[in-house]
């Protein structure tokens, strides 16, 4: 049977996403790195990594492994909903806890409930992990699982600061192995004969574009040369070039395979223009965005139009 290696230890929102891909021996590993090096050096076959989450943004080891990895790329995705639990030790005494300890996107969710208990936030190295090695005096902040899983209390239930919010997971294979997959979708349906890889749209594409020459209107001409190929751009992100000041790599993720005739139109215009490109991921869209932007969710503060002349002059400080 195949190997999925995931961020563990049992029982982390990352082990839960695994179980989307069922039929695989399960390799539970301790960091995004490690599940990355069990990929490369076959102790596994595909790797689960959380990519995104709705709160917090984009996770940046998932992101900086991925940009310098020249043997892994992203093949599949799936989203999966996330609460938070608070667990305390069987018995403990309530009025001892000083410490809220969960990996540090869990904490950064769970910052209302940390602050109003008034405890110091202990990044541990994931949720599970900070329930497992639970000590006295600690509030671990994990998935509802965690409870049963090491025997804890439960000191409160959804402690999560935004209720519905949602993390994405990226599934890990060899590049070689995905190019050799995707070959007869990128010569097309009818070269592939309706090749499966071909029909299963709709398709995400998650690309580092990495000026070479930089100046004015760089990032403008590269998001221009997406809108101008009729390819939505739903993510754009910056990453900074190692040990180069001002230089940025970015990661942009694209609504279209890059064998589709628009995207493929675009990113040839890119390398024509001189740009670094690299494919991090391609994979069916398992996901699907938001259609429209809860208004209580805007920044705090933000102005729209129709606003009155003093939100405008507070919001935007003008004069």
């Amino acid at each position: 049977m195949s190997v999925l290696a995931y961020l563990g230890p049992e029982g982390t929102f990352t082990h839960a996403a695994a179980l989307a891909w069922p039929g695989h021996d399960l390799l539970p590993c301790a960091s995004v790195h490690d599940v990355h090096a069990a990929v490369v050096d076959g102790r596994a076959d595909r790797g689960v990594v959380a990519v995104e989450n709705s709160v917090e943004g984009y996770v940046v080891p998932t992101l900086d492994t991925l940009l310098s990895s020249a043997e892994v790329v992203a093949v599949d995705e799936t989203v999966l909903d996330v609460g938070f639990d608070a667990f305390v030790l069987p018995g403990a005494d309530r009025a001892e806890l000083v410490v809220a300890t969960a990996h540090s996107h869990g904490l950064a969710q769970c910052a209302a409930f940390v602050a109003r208990r008034g405890l110091a936030p202990v990044p541990a190295s994931s949720n599970a992990a900070a329930c497992r090695d639970l000590a006295p005096g600690q509030v671990a902040l994990g998935p509802r699982l965690c409870g049963d899983l090491y025997g804890l209390e439960t000191l409160e239930e959804s402690v999560e600061d935004f209720r519905g919010a949602r993390t994405r997971f990226l599934l890990l294979g060899r590049r070689r192995e995905a190019v050799a997959a995707f070959a007869p979708a990128s010569a097309g349906p009818a070269a592939s004969g309706g090749d499966a890889a071909a029909d299963a749209g709709p398709w995400r594409t998650m690309l580092a574009i990495t000026p070479v020459v930089t100046g004015p209107g760089v990032l403008a001409r590269i998001t221009a040369a997406f809108g101008a190929g009729g390819v939505n751009l739903s993510s754009l992100i910056t990453r900074p070039v190692k040990a180069q000041e001002g230089q940025y790599v970015f990661v942009v993720t694209v609504d279209a395979a890059p064998w589709d005739g628009g995207a493929r139109s675009v990113l040839e215009d890119l390398l024509r223009a001189g740009d670094s490109l690299k494919t991090l991921g391609v994979y069916p869209a398992r996901g699907e965005l938001d259609e429209d932007v809860d208004l209580d969710h805007l920044p705090a503060g933000a102005v729209q139009a129709g606003s009155d002349a003093a939100a405008l002059r507070d919001g935007l400080l003008w004069g």
